[in-house]
């Protein structure tokens, strides 16, 4: 094993430019440092662009435009919602700022996202018993498309609204298409973590520009057209600054950069990896290009005799930052406790895809600005710890 580094090898950490700074000084030297501005409109216009969709509300979070989007197809207290299972809590946490019921929906092998196969089981149970879903919640796991015209189609099939949450997947293709504008609403997300950042933050997405307007009301406090401040409902404080928004601006004119290096990296893990039995990476979805945000691979104890963890903890004994797969949210224990249905890919016991995932799965250092050198060191480190 080589030399352990001094600096700690990060999962995903922000790649800044420059042109962030240039940006950032444009805001302070005209003074527009509080939420609004003309940074604001700039990447509300250029992200709507980039997308390919009519118009885009630049926002606090991806959360809040989870939730917005939530408000906008009239989900309310006691309506059901579908929500992949395997993702991070803030897909499905603003279902219930809304107290509406989630049902979770397993993922396939393919695409490690939302099945198909088990959106129909759940479409088919709703229709049994007399409840649609207000919506379908579909999370695009780690920078990765799902088989989405299949689940468009079912959706269709059911007049059930789509809201596509991209958090994680920013210039991800399906067909040539955008992901954030298949459903009827859509959203990223700018965490300090994702593929470009501005610290924090979020956009709404969709081509219904009515949409958008109302929910730009909602996002500043729901104040009416009054010489006073009149509200005849409530909102929310949702709004994205004009500094932010100038981080963003000049992080989006290097995002192809970002997804080709993150691209590079996931491809070398996989010439390097797969040599190794018992290893396999997340596969890319067929007619897609996904950004691999993040690198996830999967590690099979009966043949490496190792489990995800321990390869997890040697590799944090060697300075290297990794992380399980998400916990899928039907075992979460708050939805436990509510027992949430879940609807499972597979048939019988051991049908549960996203299940296997979680109990071998580990997400690997992806992020652009990671040197050549500290991939190899990674490598090397997975190797070690999967042969010892």
């Amino acid at each position: 094993m080589k030399t352990k580094p001094a600096k700690r090898i990060l999962l995903s950490y922000p790649h800044m430019s420059g042109d962030e700074l240039r940006l950032v000084k444009d805001a302070f030297e005209s003074n527009w440092i509080a939420p609004l501005g003309p940074h604001v409109d700039a990447f509300e216009k250029e992200t709507a662009a980039y997308a390919g969709v009519k118009s885009a509300l630049a926002l606090s979070s991806g959360s809040a435009a989870i939730h917005l989007g939530l408000r906008l197809l009239n989900v309310q207290a006691g309506d059901m919602v579908f929500c992949s299972t395997l993702t991070f809590i803030a897909s499905v946490a603003p279902a219930m700022y809304q107290n509406a019921v989630p049902v979770f929906i397993d993922s396939d092998e393919e695409t490690w996202n939302m099945s198909p196969v088990a959106l129909q089981k759940a479409f088919c149970d709703a229709e049994k018993t007399g409840r649609m879903p207000k919506c379908v919640i579909v999370a695009e796991l780690y920078g990765q498309p799902p088989k989405i015209d299949e689940i468009q189609k079912i959706c269709a099939k059911y007049n059930v609204p789509i809201l596509e949450d991209s958090a994680e997947a920013l210039g991800a293709t399906y067909d040539g298409k955008k992901c954030g504008s298949f459903g009827k609403v859509g959203i990223y997300s700018y965490n300090g973590n994702k593929i470009i950042t501005t610290s924090g933050g979020g956009m709404l997405l969709s081509d219904d520009e009515e949409y958008i307007e109302k929910a730009r009301f909602w996002s500043t406090q729901a104040r009416d057209k009054a010489p006073w401040y009149e509200h005849t409902e409530i909102g929310y404080n949702y709004r994205m600054s004009n500094i932010l928004a100038a981080i963003g601006r000049g992080q989006m004119l290097h995002l192809e950069e970002r997804i080709n290096r993150r691209r590079a990296i996931y491809s070398k893990y996989k010439q390097e990896l797969e040599k190794i039995p018992g290893i396999t990476l997340m596969p890319e979805t067929p007619k897609s290009r996904s950004i691999q945000w993040l690198t996830a691979i999967t590690i099979d104890k009966d043949i490496t005799g190792k489990t995800f963890m321990d390869v997890l903890n040697y590799l944090n004994e060697q300075n290297i930052e990794t992380r399980p797969v998400w916990k899928p949210m039907h075992l979460q224990p708050y939805f436990r406790q509510m027992n949430a249905k879940y609807f499972t890919h597979g048939d019988g016991e051991n049908g549960s895809v996203s299940d296997k995932l979680f109990g071998t799965g580990l997400c690997l250092p992806s992020a652009s600005a990671m040197t050549d050198d500290e991939q190899d060191y990674v490598i090397e480190a997975v190797k070690e710890a999967v042969t010892r």
